[in-house]
């Protein structure tokens, strides 16, 4: 079988349970090889918000990275990887990867991710949002990202913030062409 190597990259914004959330579910996916990275801010965040550390989620990747590092692989457009997630996506990281900035190694990789015609994936998190906000969106998605907002849905009856949580992971992972049980289908 062949593995899949996807990047999971956690920013500073609101909403880390869904990178935990992401984390689970990428490292129980068959063939995938859970790649992470954490920003600095990340790890403020989730100690103010959260009831895991970045040890937990770095305990779920085959690797794990500093936003720092730069010369770790995923900055090299000749490291293979099949797709990035950035969940939760700042405003901030948003504004550097619509920009082309590779000031971090997560800016970098998701540079890379676009140069190469690879997945991204911004998981975006933050209401209401400004001009800047949705110009940055639109330049994002005109080089190629795909923009999932941390927007569930609730047509599977959610009945904990877990299954909504989930909901979002799940609809990430469809973006992947990953399959997963994380939520109930319309229809199903």
């Amino acid at each position: 079988m062949t593995v899949k190597r996807i990047i999971l990259a956690v920013t500073g914004a609101s909403g880390q349970p869904y990178a935990l959330a992401l984390a689970r579910a990428l490292a129980l996916a068959e063939g995938v090889e859970l790649h992470l990275i954490l920003s600095d801010a990340a790890k403020k965040v989730m100690a103010l918000e959260a009831d895991f550390t970045p040890a937990d989620l770095e305990a779920l990747a085959a690797a794990s990275y500093g936003e720092k590092d730069i010369a770790a692989p995923p900055a090299s457009g000749s490291w293979r990887h099949a797709g990035m997630v950035v969940c939760p996506c700042s405003m901030a990281s948003l504004a550097a990867i619509a920009q082309g900035l590779g000031n971090n190694l997560i800016h970098r990789a998701a540079d890379v991710t676009l140069k190469e015609g690879r997945k991204l994936i911004l998981v975006t998190r933050e209401t209401p949002l400004n001009l800047v906000h949705i110009k940055n969106m639109l330049a994002a998605k005109e080089a190629g990202a795909d923009i999932v907002p941390a927007s569930p849905g609730f047509y599977h009856k959610p009945k904990t913030i877990d299954d909504l949580v989930n909901h979002l992971a799940g609809r990430v992972l469809d973006q992947l062409d990953l399959e997963h049980a994380l939520f109930r289908r319309w229809g199903e």
